[in-house]
């Protein structure tokens, strides 16, 4: 006997929503992330050591976008932590990369041996670094949009998730406190 509101409808609609901007998100990521690819393969870094690692880096962030919208696709809530992780791990790394790239261009040109011309190399840096600076928002973003996602399938009762507690009723209280002696039902 108490006012009950319909929030299922609003509520399934915000997750689709959610889980819209979630996958647009990865898409653009996975996007900029090849794009820095094939800029700092233009560099001609494989000689180098911090050329491996730059571009292992983006391979990284590109597993991390195809393993979240996978994820994300299939309704799975399995490796929620791993991808929290590994999203998390590539955004610091990205974010060092770019301010890296920005402050000390000529520095780590010289350290990724490039054999393209120092004008355009340091052009090619940056604008990889400006990729840089947009993947390390877009991570974040995508962490905003699990965590989001996280929460509607905890409030939907999705059984992959920890609900026993939430799904308690008022008419299951009202059992459950039936056994208790005389004074102390309410």
């Amino acid at each position: 006997m108490g006012l009950s509101i319909d929030t299922s409808s609003s509520l399934n609609q915000s997750h689709q929503r959610t889980h819209k901007m979630f996958l647009l998100t990865n898409y653009i990521l996975l996007g900029a992330a090849s794009s820095c690819i094939f800029l700092t393969l233009s560099l001609r870094l494989f000689p180098s050591l911090c050329g491996f690692f730059l571009i292992l880096l983006h391979v990284g962030t590109i597993t991390g976008a195809v393993f979240g919208c996978t994820a994300a696709s299939n309704g799975t809530n399995q490796w929620y932590a791993a991808h929290l992780v590994a999203t998390v791990l590539t955004a610091i790394f990205q974010g060092s990369v770019s301010v890296l790239i920005f402050t000390r261009s000529a520095e780590f040109l010289g350290k990724l041996k490039s054999y393209v011309r120092e004008e355009d190399a340091v052009m090619i840096l940056r604008l990889a670094g400006s990729l840089c600076i947009l993947i390390f928002c877009l991570e974040w973003v995508v962490l905003a949009l699990a965590f989001a996602l996280r929460y509607y399938a905890y409030v939907d009762g999705d059984d992959s998730t920890n609900t026993s507690s939430r799904k308690r009723s008022a008419k299951v209280q009202e059992e459950e406190n039936s056994d208790w002696p005389w004074p102390f039902q309410v």
